[in-house]
C-alpha cells in the first residue's frame, strides 16, 4: 500500500505553544511589513510622479501586479524589491525605514506628494523660496482663529455688508 504526504489541516486552531496567526498567508490579512513596503513603493512612484502603468512596463509586469504590491496583497521578492528600487533610484533599504513615532499620515496623501513635486520642479531656487515664504504666510494666516458667521453676527453689521439674497 503507497502512502502519500498529506499537509496538515490549517484552520487555525491554536496548539499550545504556536500562536494563532492573525495576518499571512491562508488568513487574507497583509503582513504588517508587506503593507508598510508597499506604501513605500506607492509613496516614493508618486513623489516621481510615475503611473502605475510606467513602473509596471519598465519592471516587465502588469500594472495589477504593481498595484497588488503597493496594497501588500502580494509580497515583494527580494529581487524584485532590488529592481523596484533601481527604477525608482532609491537603495532598497529605503522601503524598510520607519517614520518616527509620531509620523504624520498626511505626508503620504497624494495633494502633499503633488505639492512637494511640483515645488521641486520649479527651476530658480529664489523663486522655491520665495513660494515656501508664501505657504508658511498663507499657513499662518489661516491657524489664527477667524470669528464664524452666525445669523446673529449678520444683523449686527451694516446692511451694506450682509451679502444680497438669492434673485434680490
Amino acid at each position: 500500500m503507497r502512502r502519500t504526504a498529506r499537509a496538515p489541516d490549517r484552520d487555525h486552531v491554536a496548539t499550545p505553544g504556536k500562536p494563532v496567526r492573525s495576518y499571512g498567508r491562508g488568513t487574507g490579512v497583509p503582513h504588517p511589513v508587506d503593507v508598510h513596503v508597499g506604501k513605500r513603493i506607492r509613496t516614493r512612484r508618486l513623489l516621481l510622479g510615475m503611473n502605475q502603468e510606467t513602473l509596471a512596463t519598465a519592471l516587465d509586469l502588469t500594472f495589477q501586479q504593481v498595484q497588488k504590491y503597493e496594497h501588500g496583497a502580494n509580497r515583494v521578492s527580494a529581487s524584485r524589491l532590488s529592481a523596484i528600487a533601481d527604477v525608482l533610484g532609491v537603495p532598497v533599504s529605503f522601503f524598510f525605514i520607519e517614520g518616527p513615532s509620531n509620523h504624520d499620515a498626511r505626508i503620504e496623501q497624494p495633494e502633499t506628494i503633488e505639492l512637494v513635486r511640483c515645488y521641486y520642479a520649479i527651476p530658480d531656487e529664489r523663486v522655491r523660496q520665495q513660494f515656501l515664504q508664501m505657504v508658511k504666510a498663507v499657513a499662518r494666516t489661516s491657524k489664527r482663529q477667524t470669528p464664524r458667521r452666525t445669523p446673529e453676527r449678520d444683523a449686527e453689521r451694516p446692511i451694506s455688508s450682509v451679502p444680497a439674497a438669492a434673485g434680490n
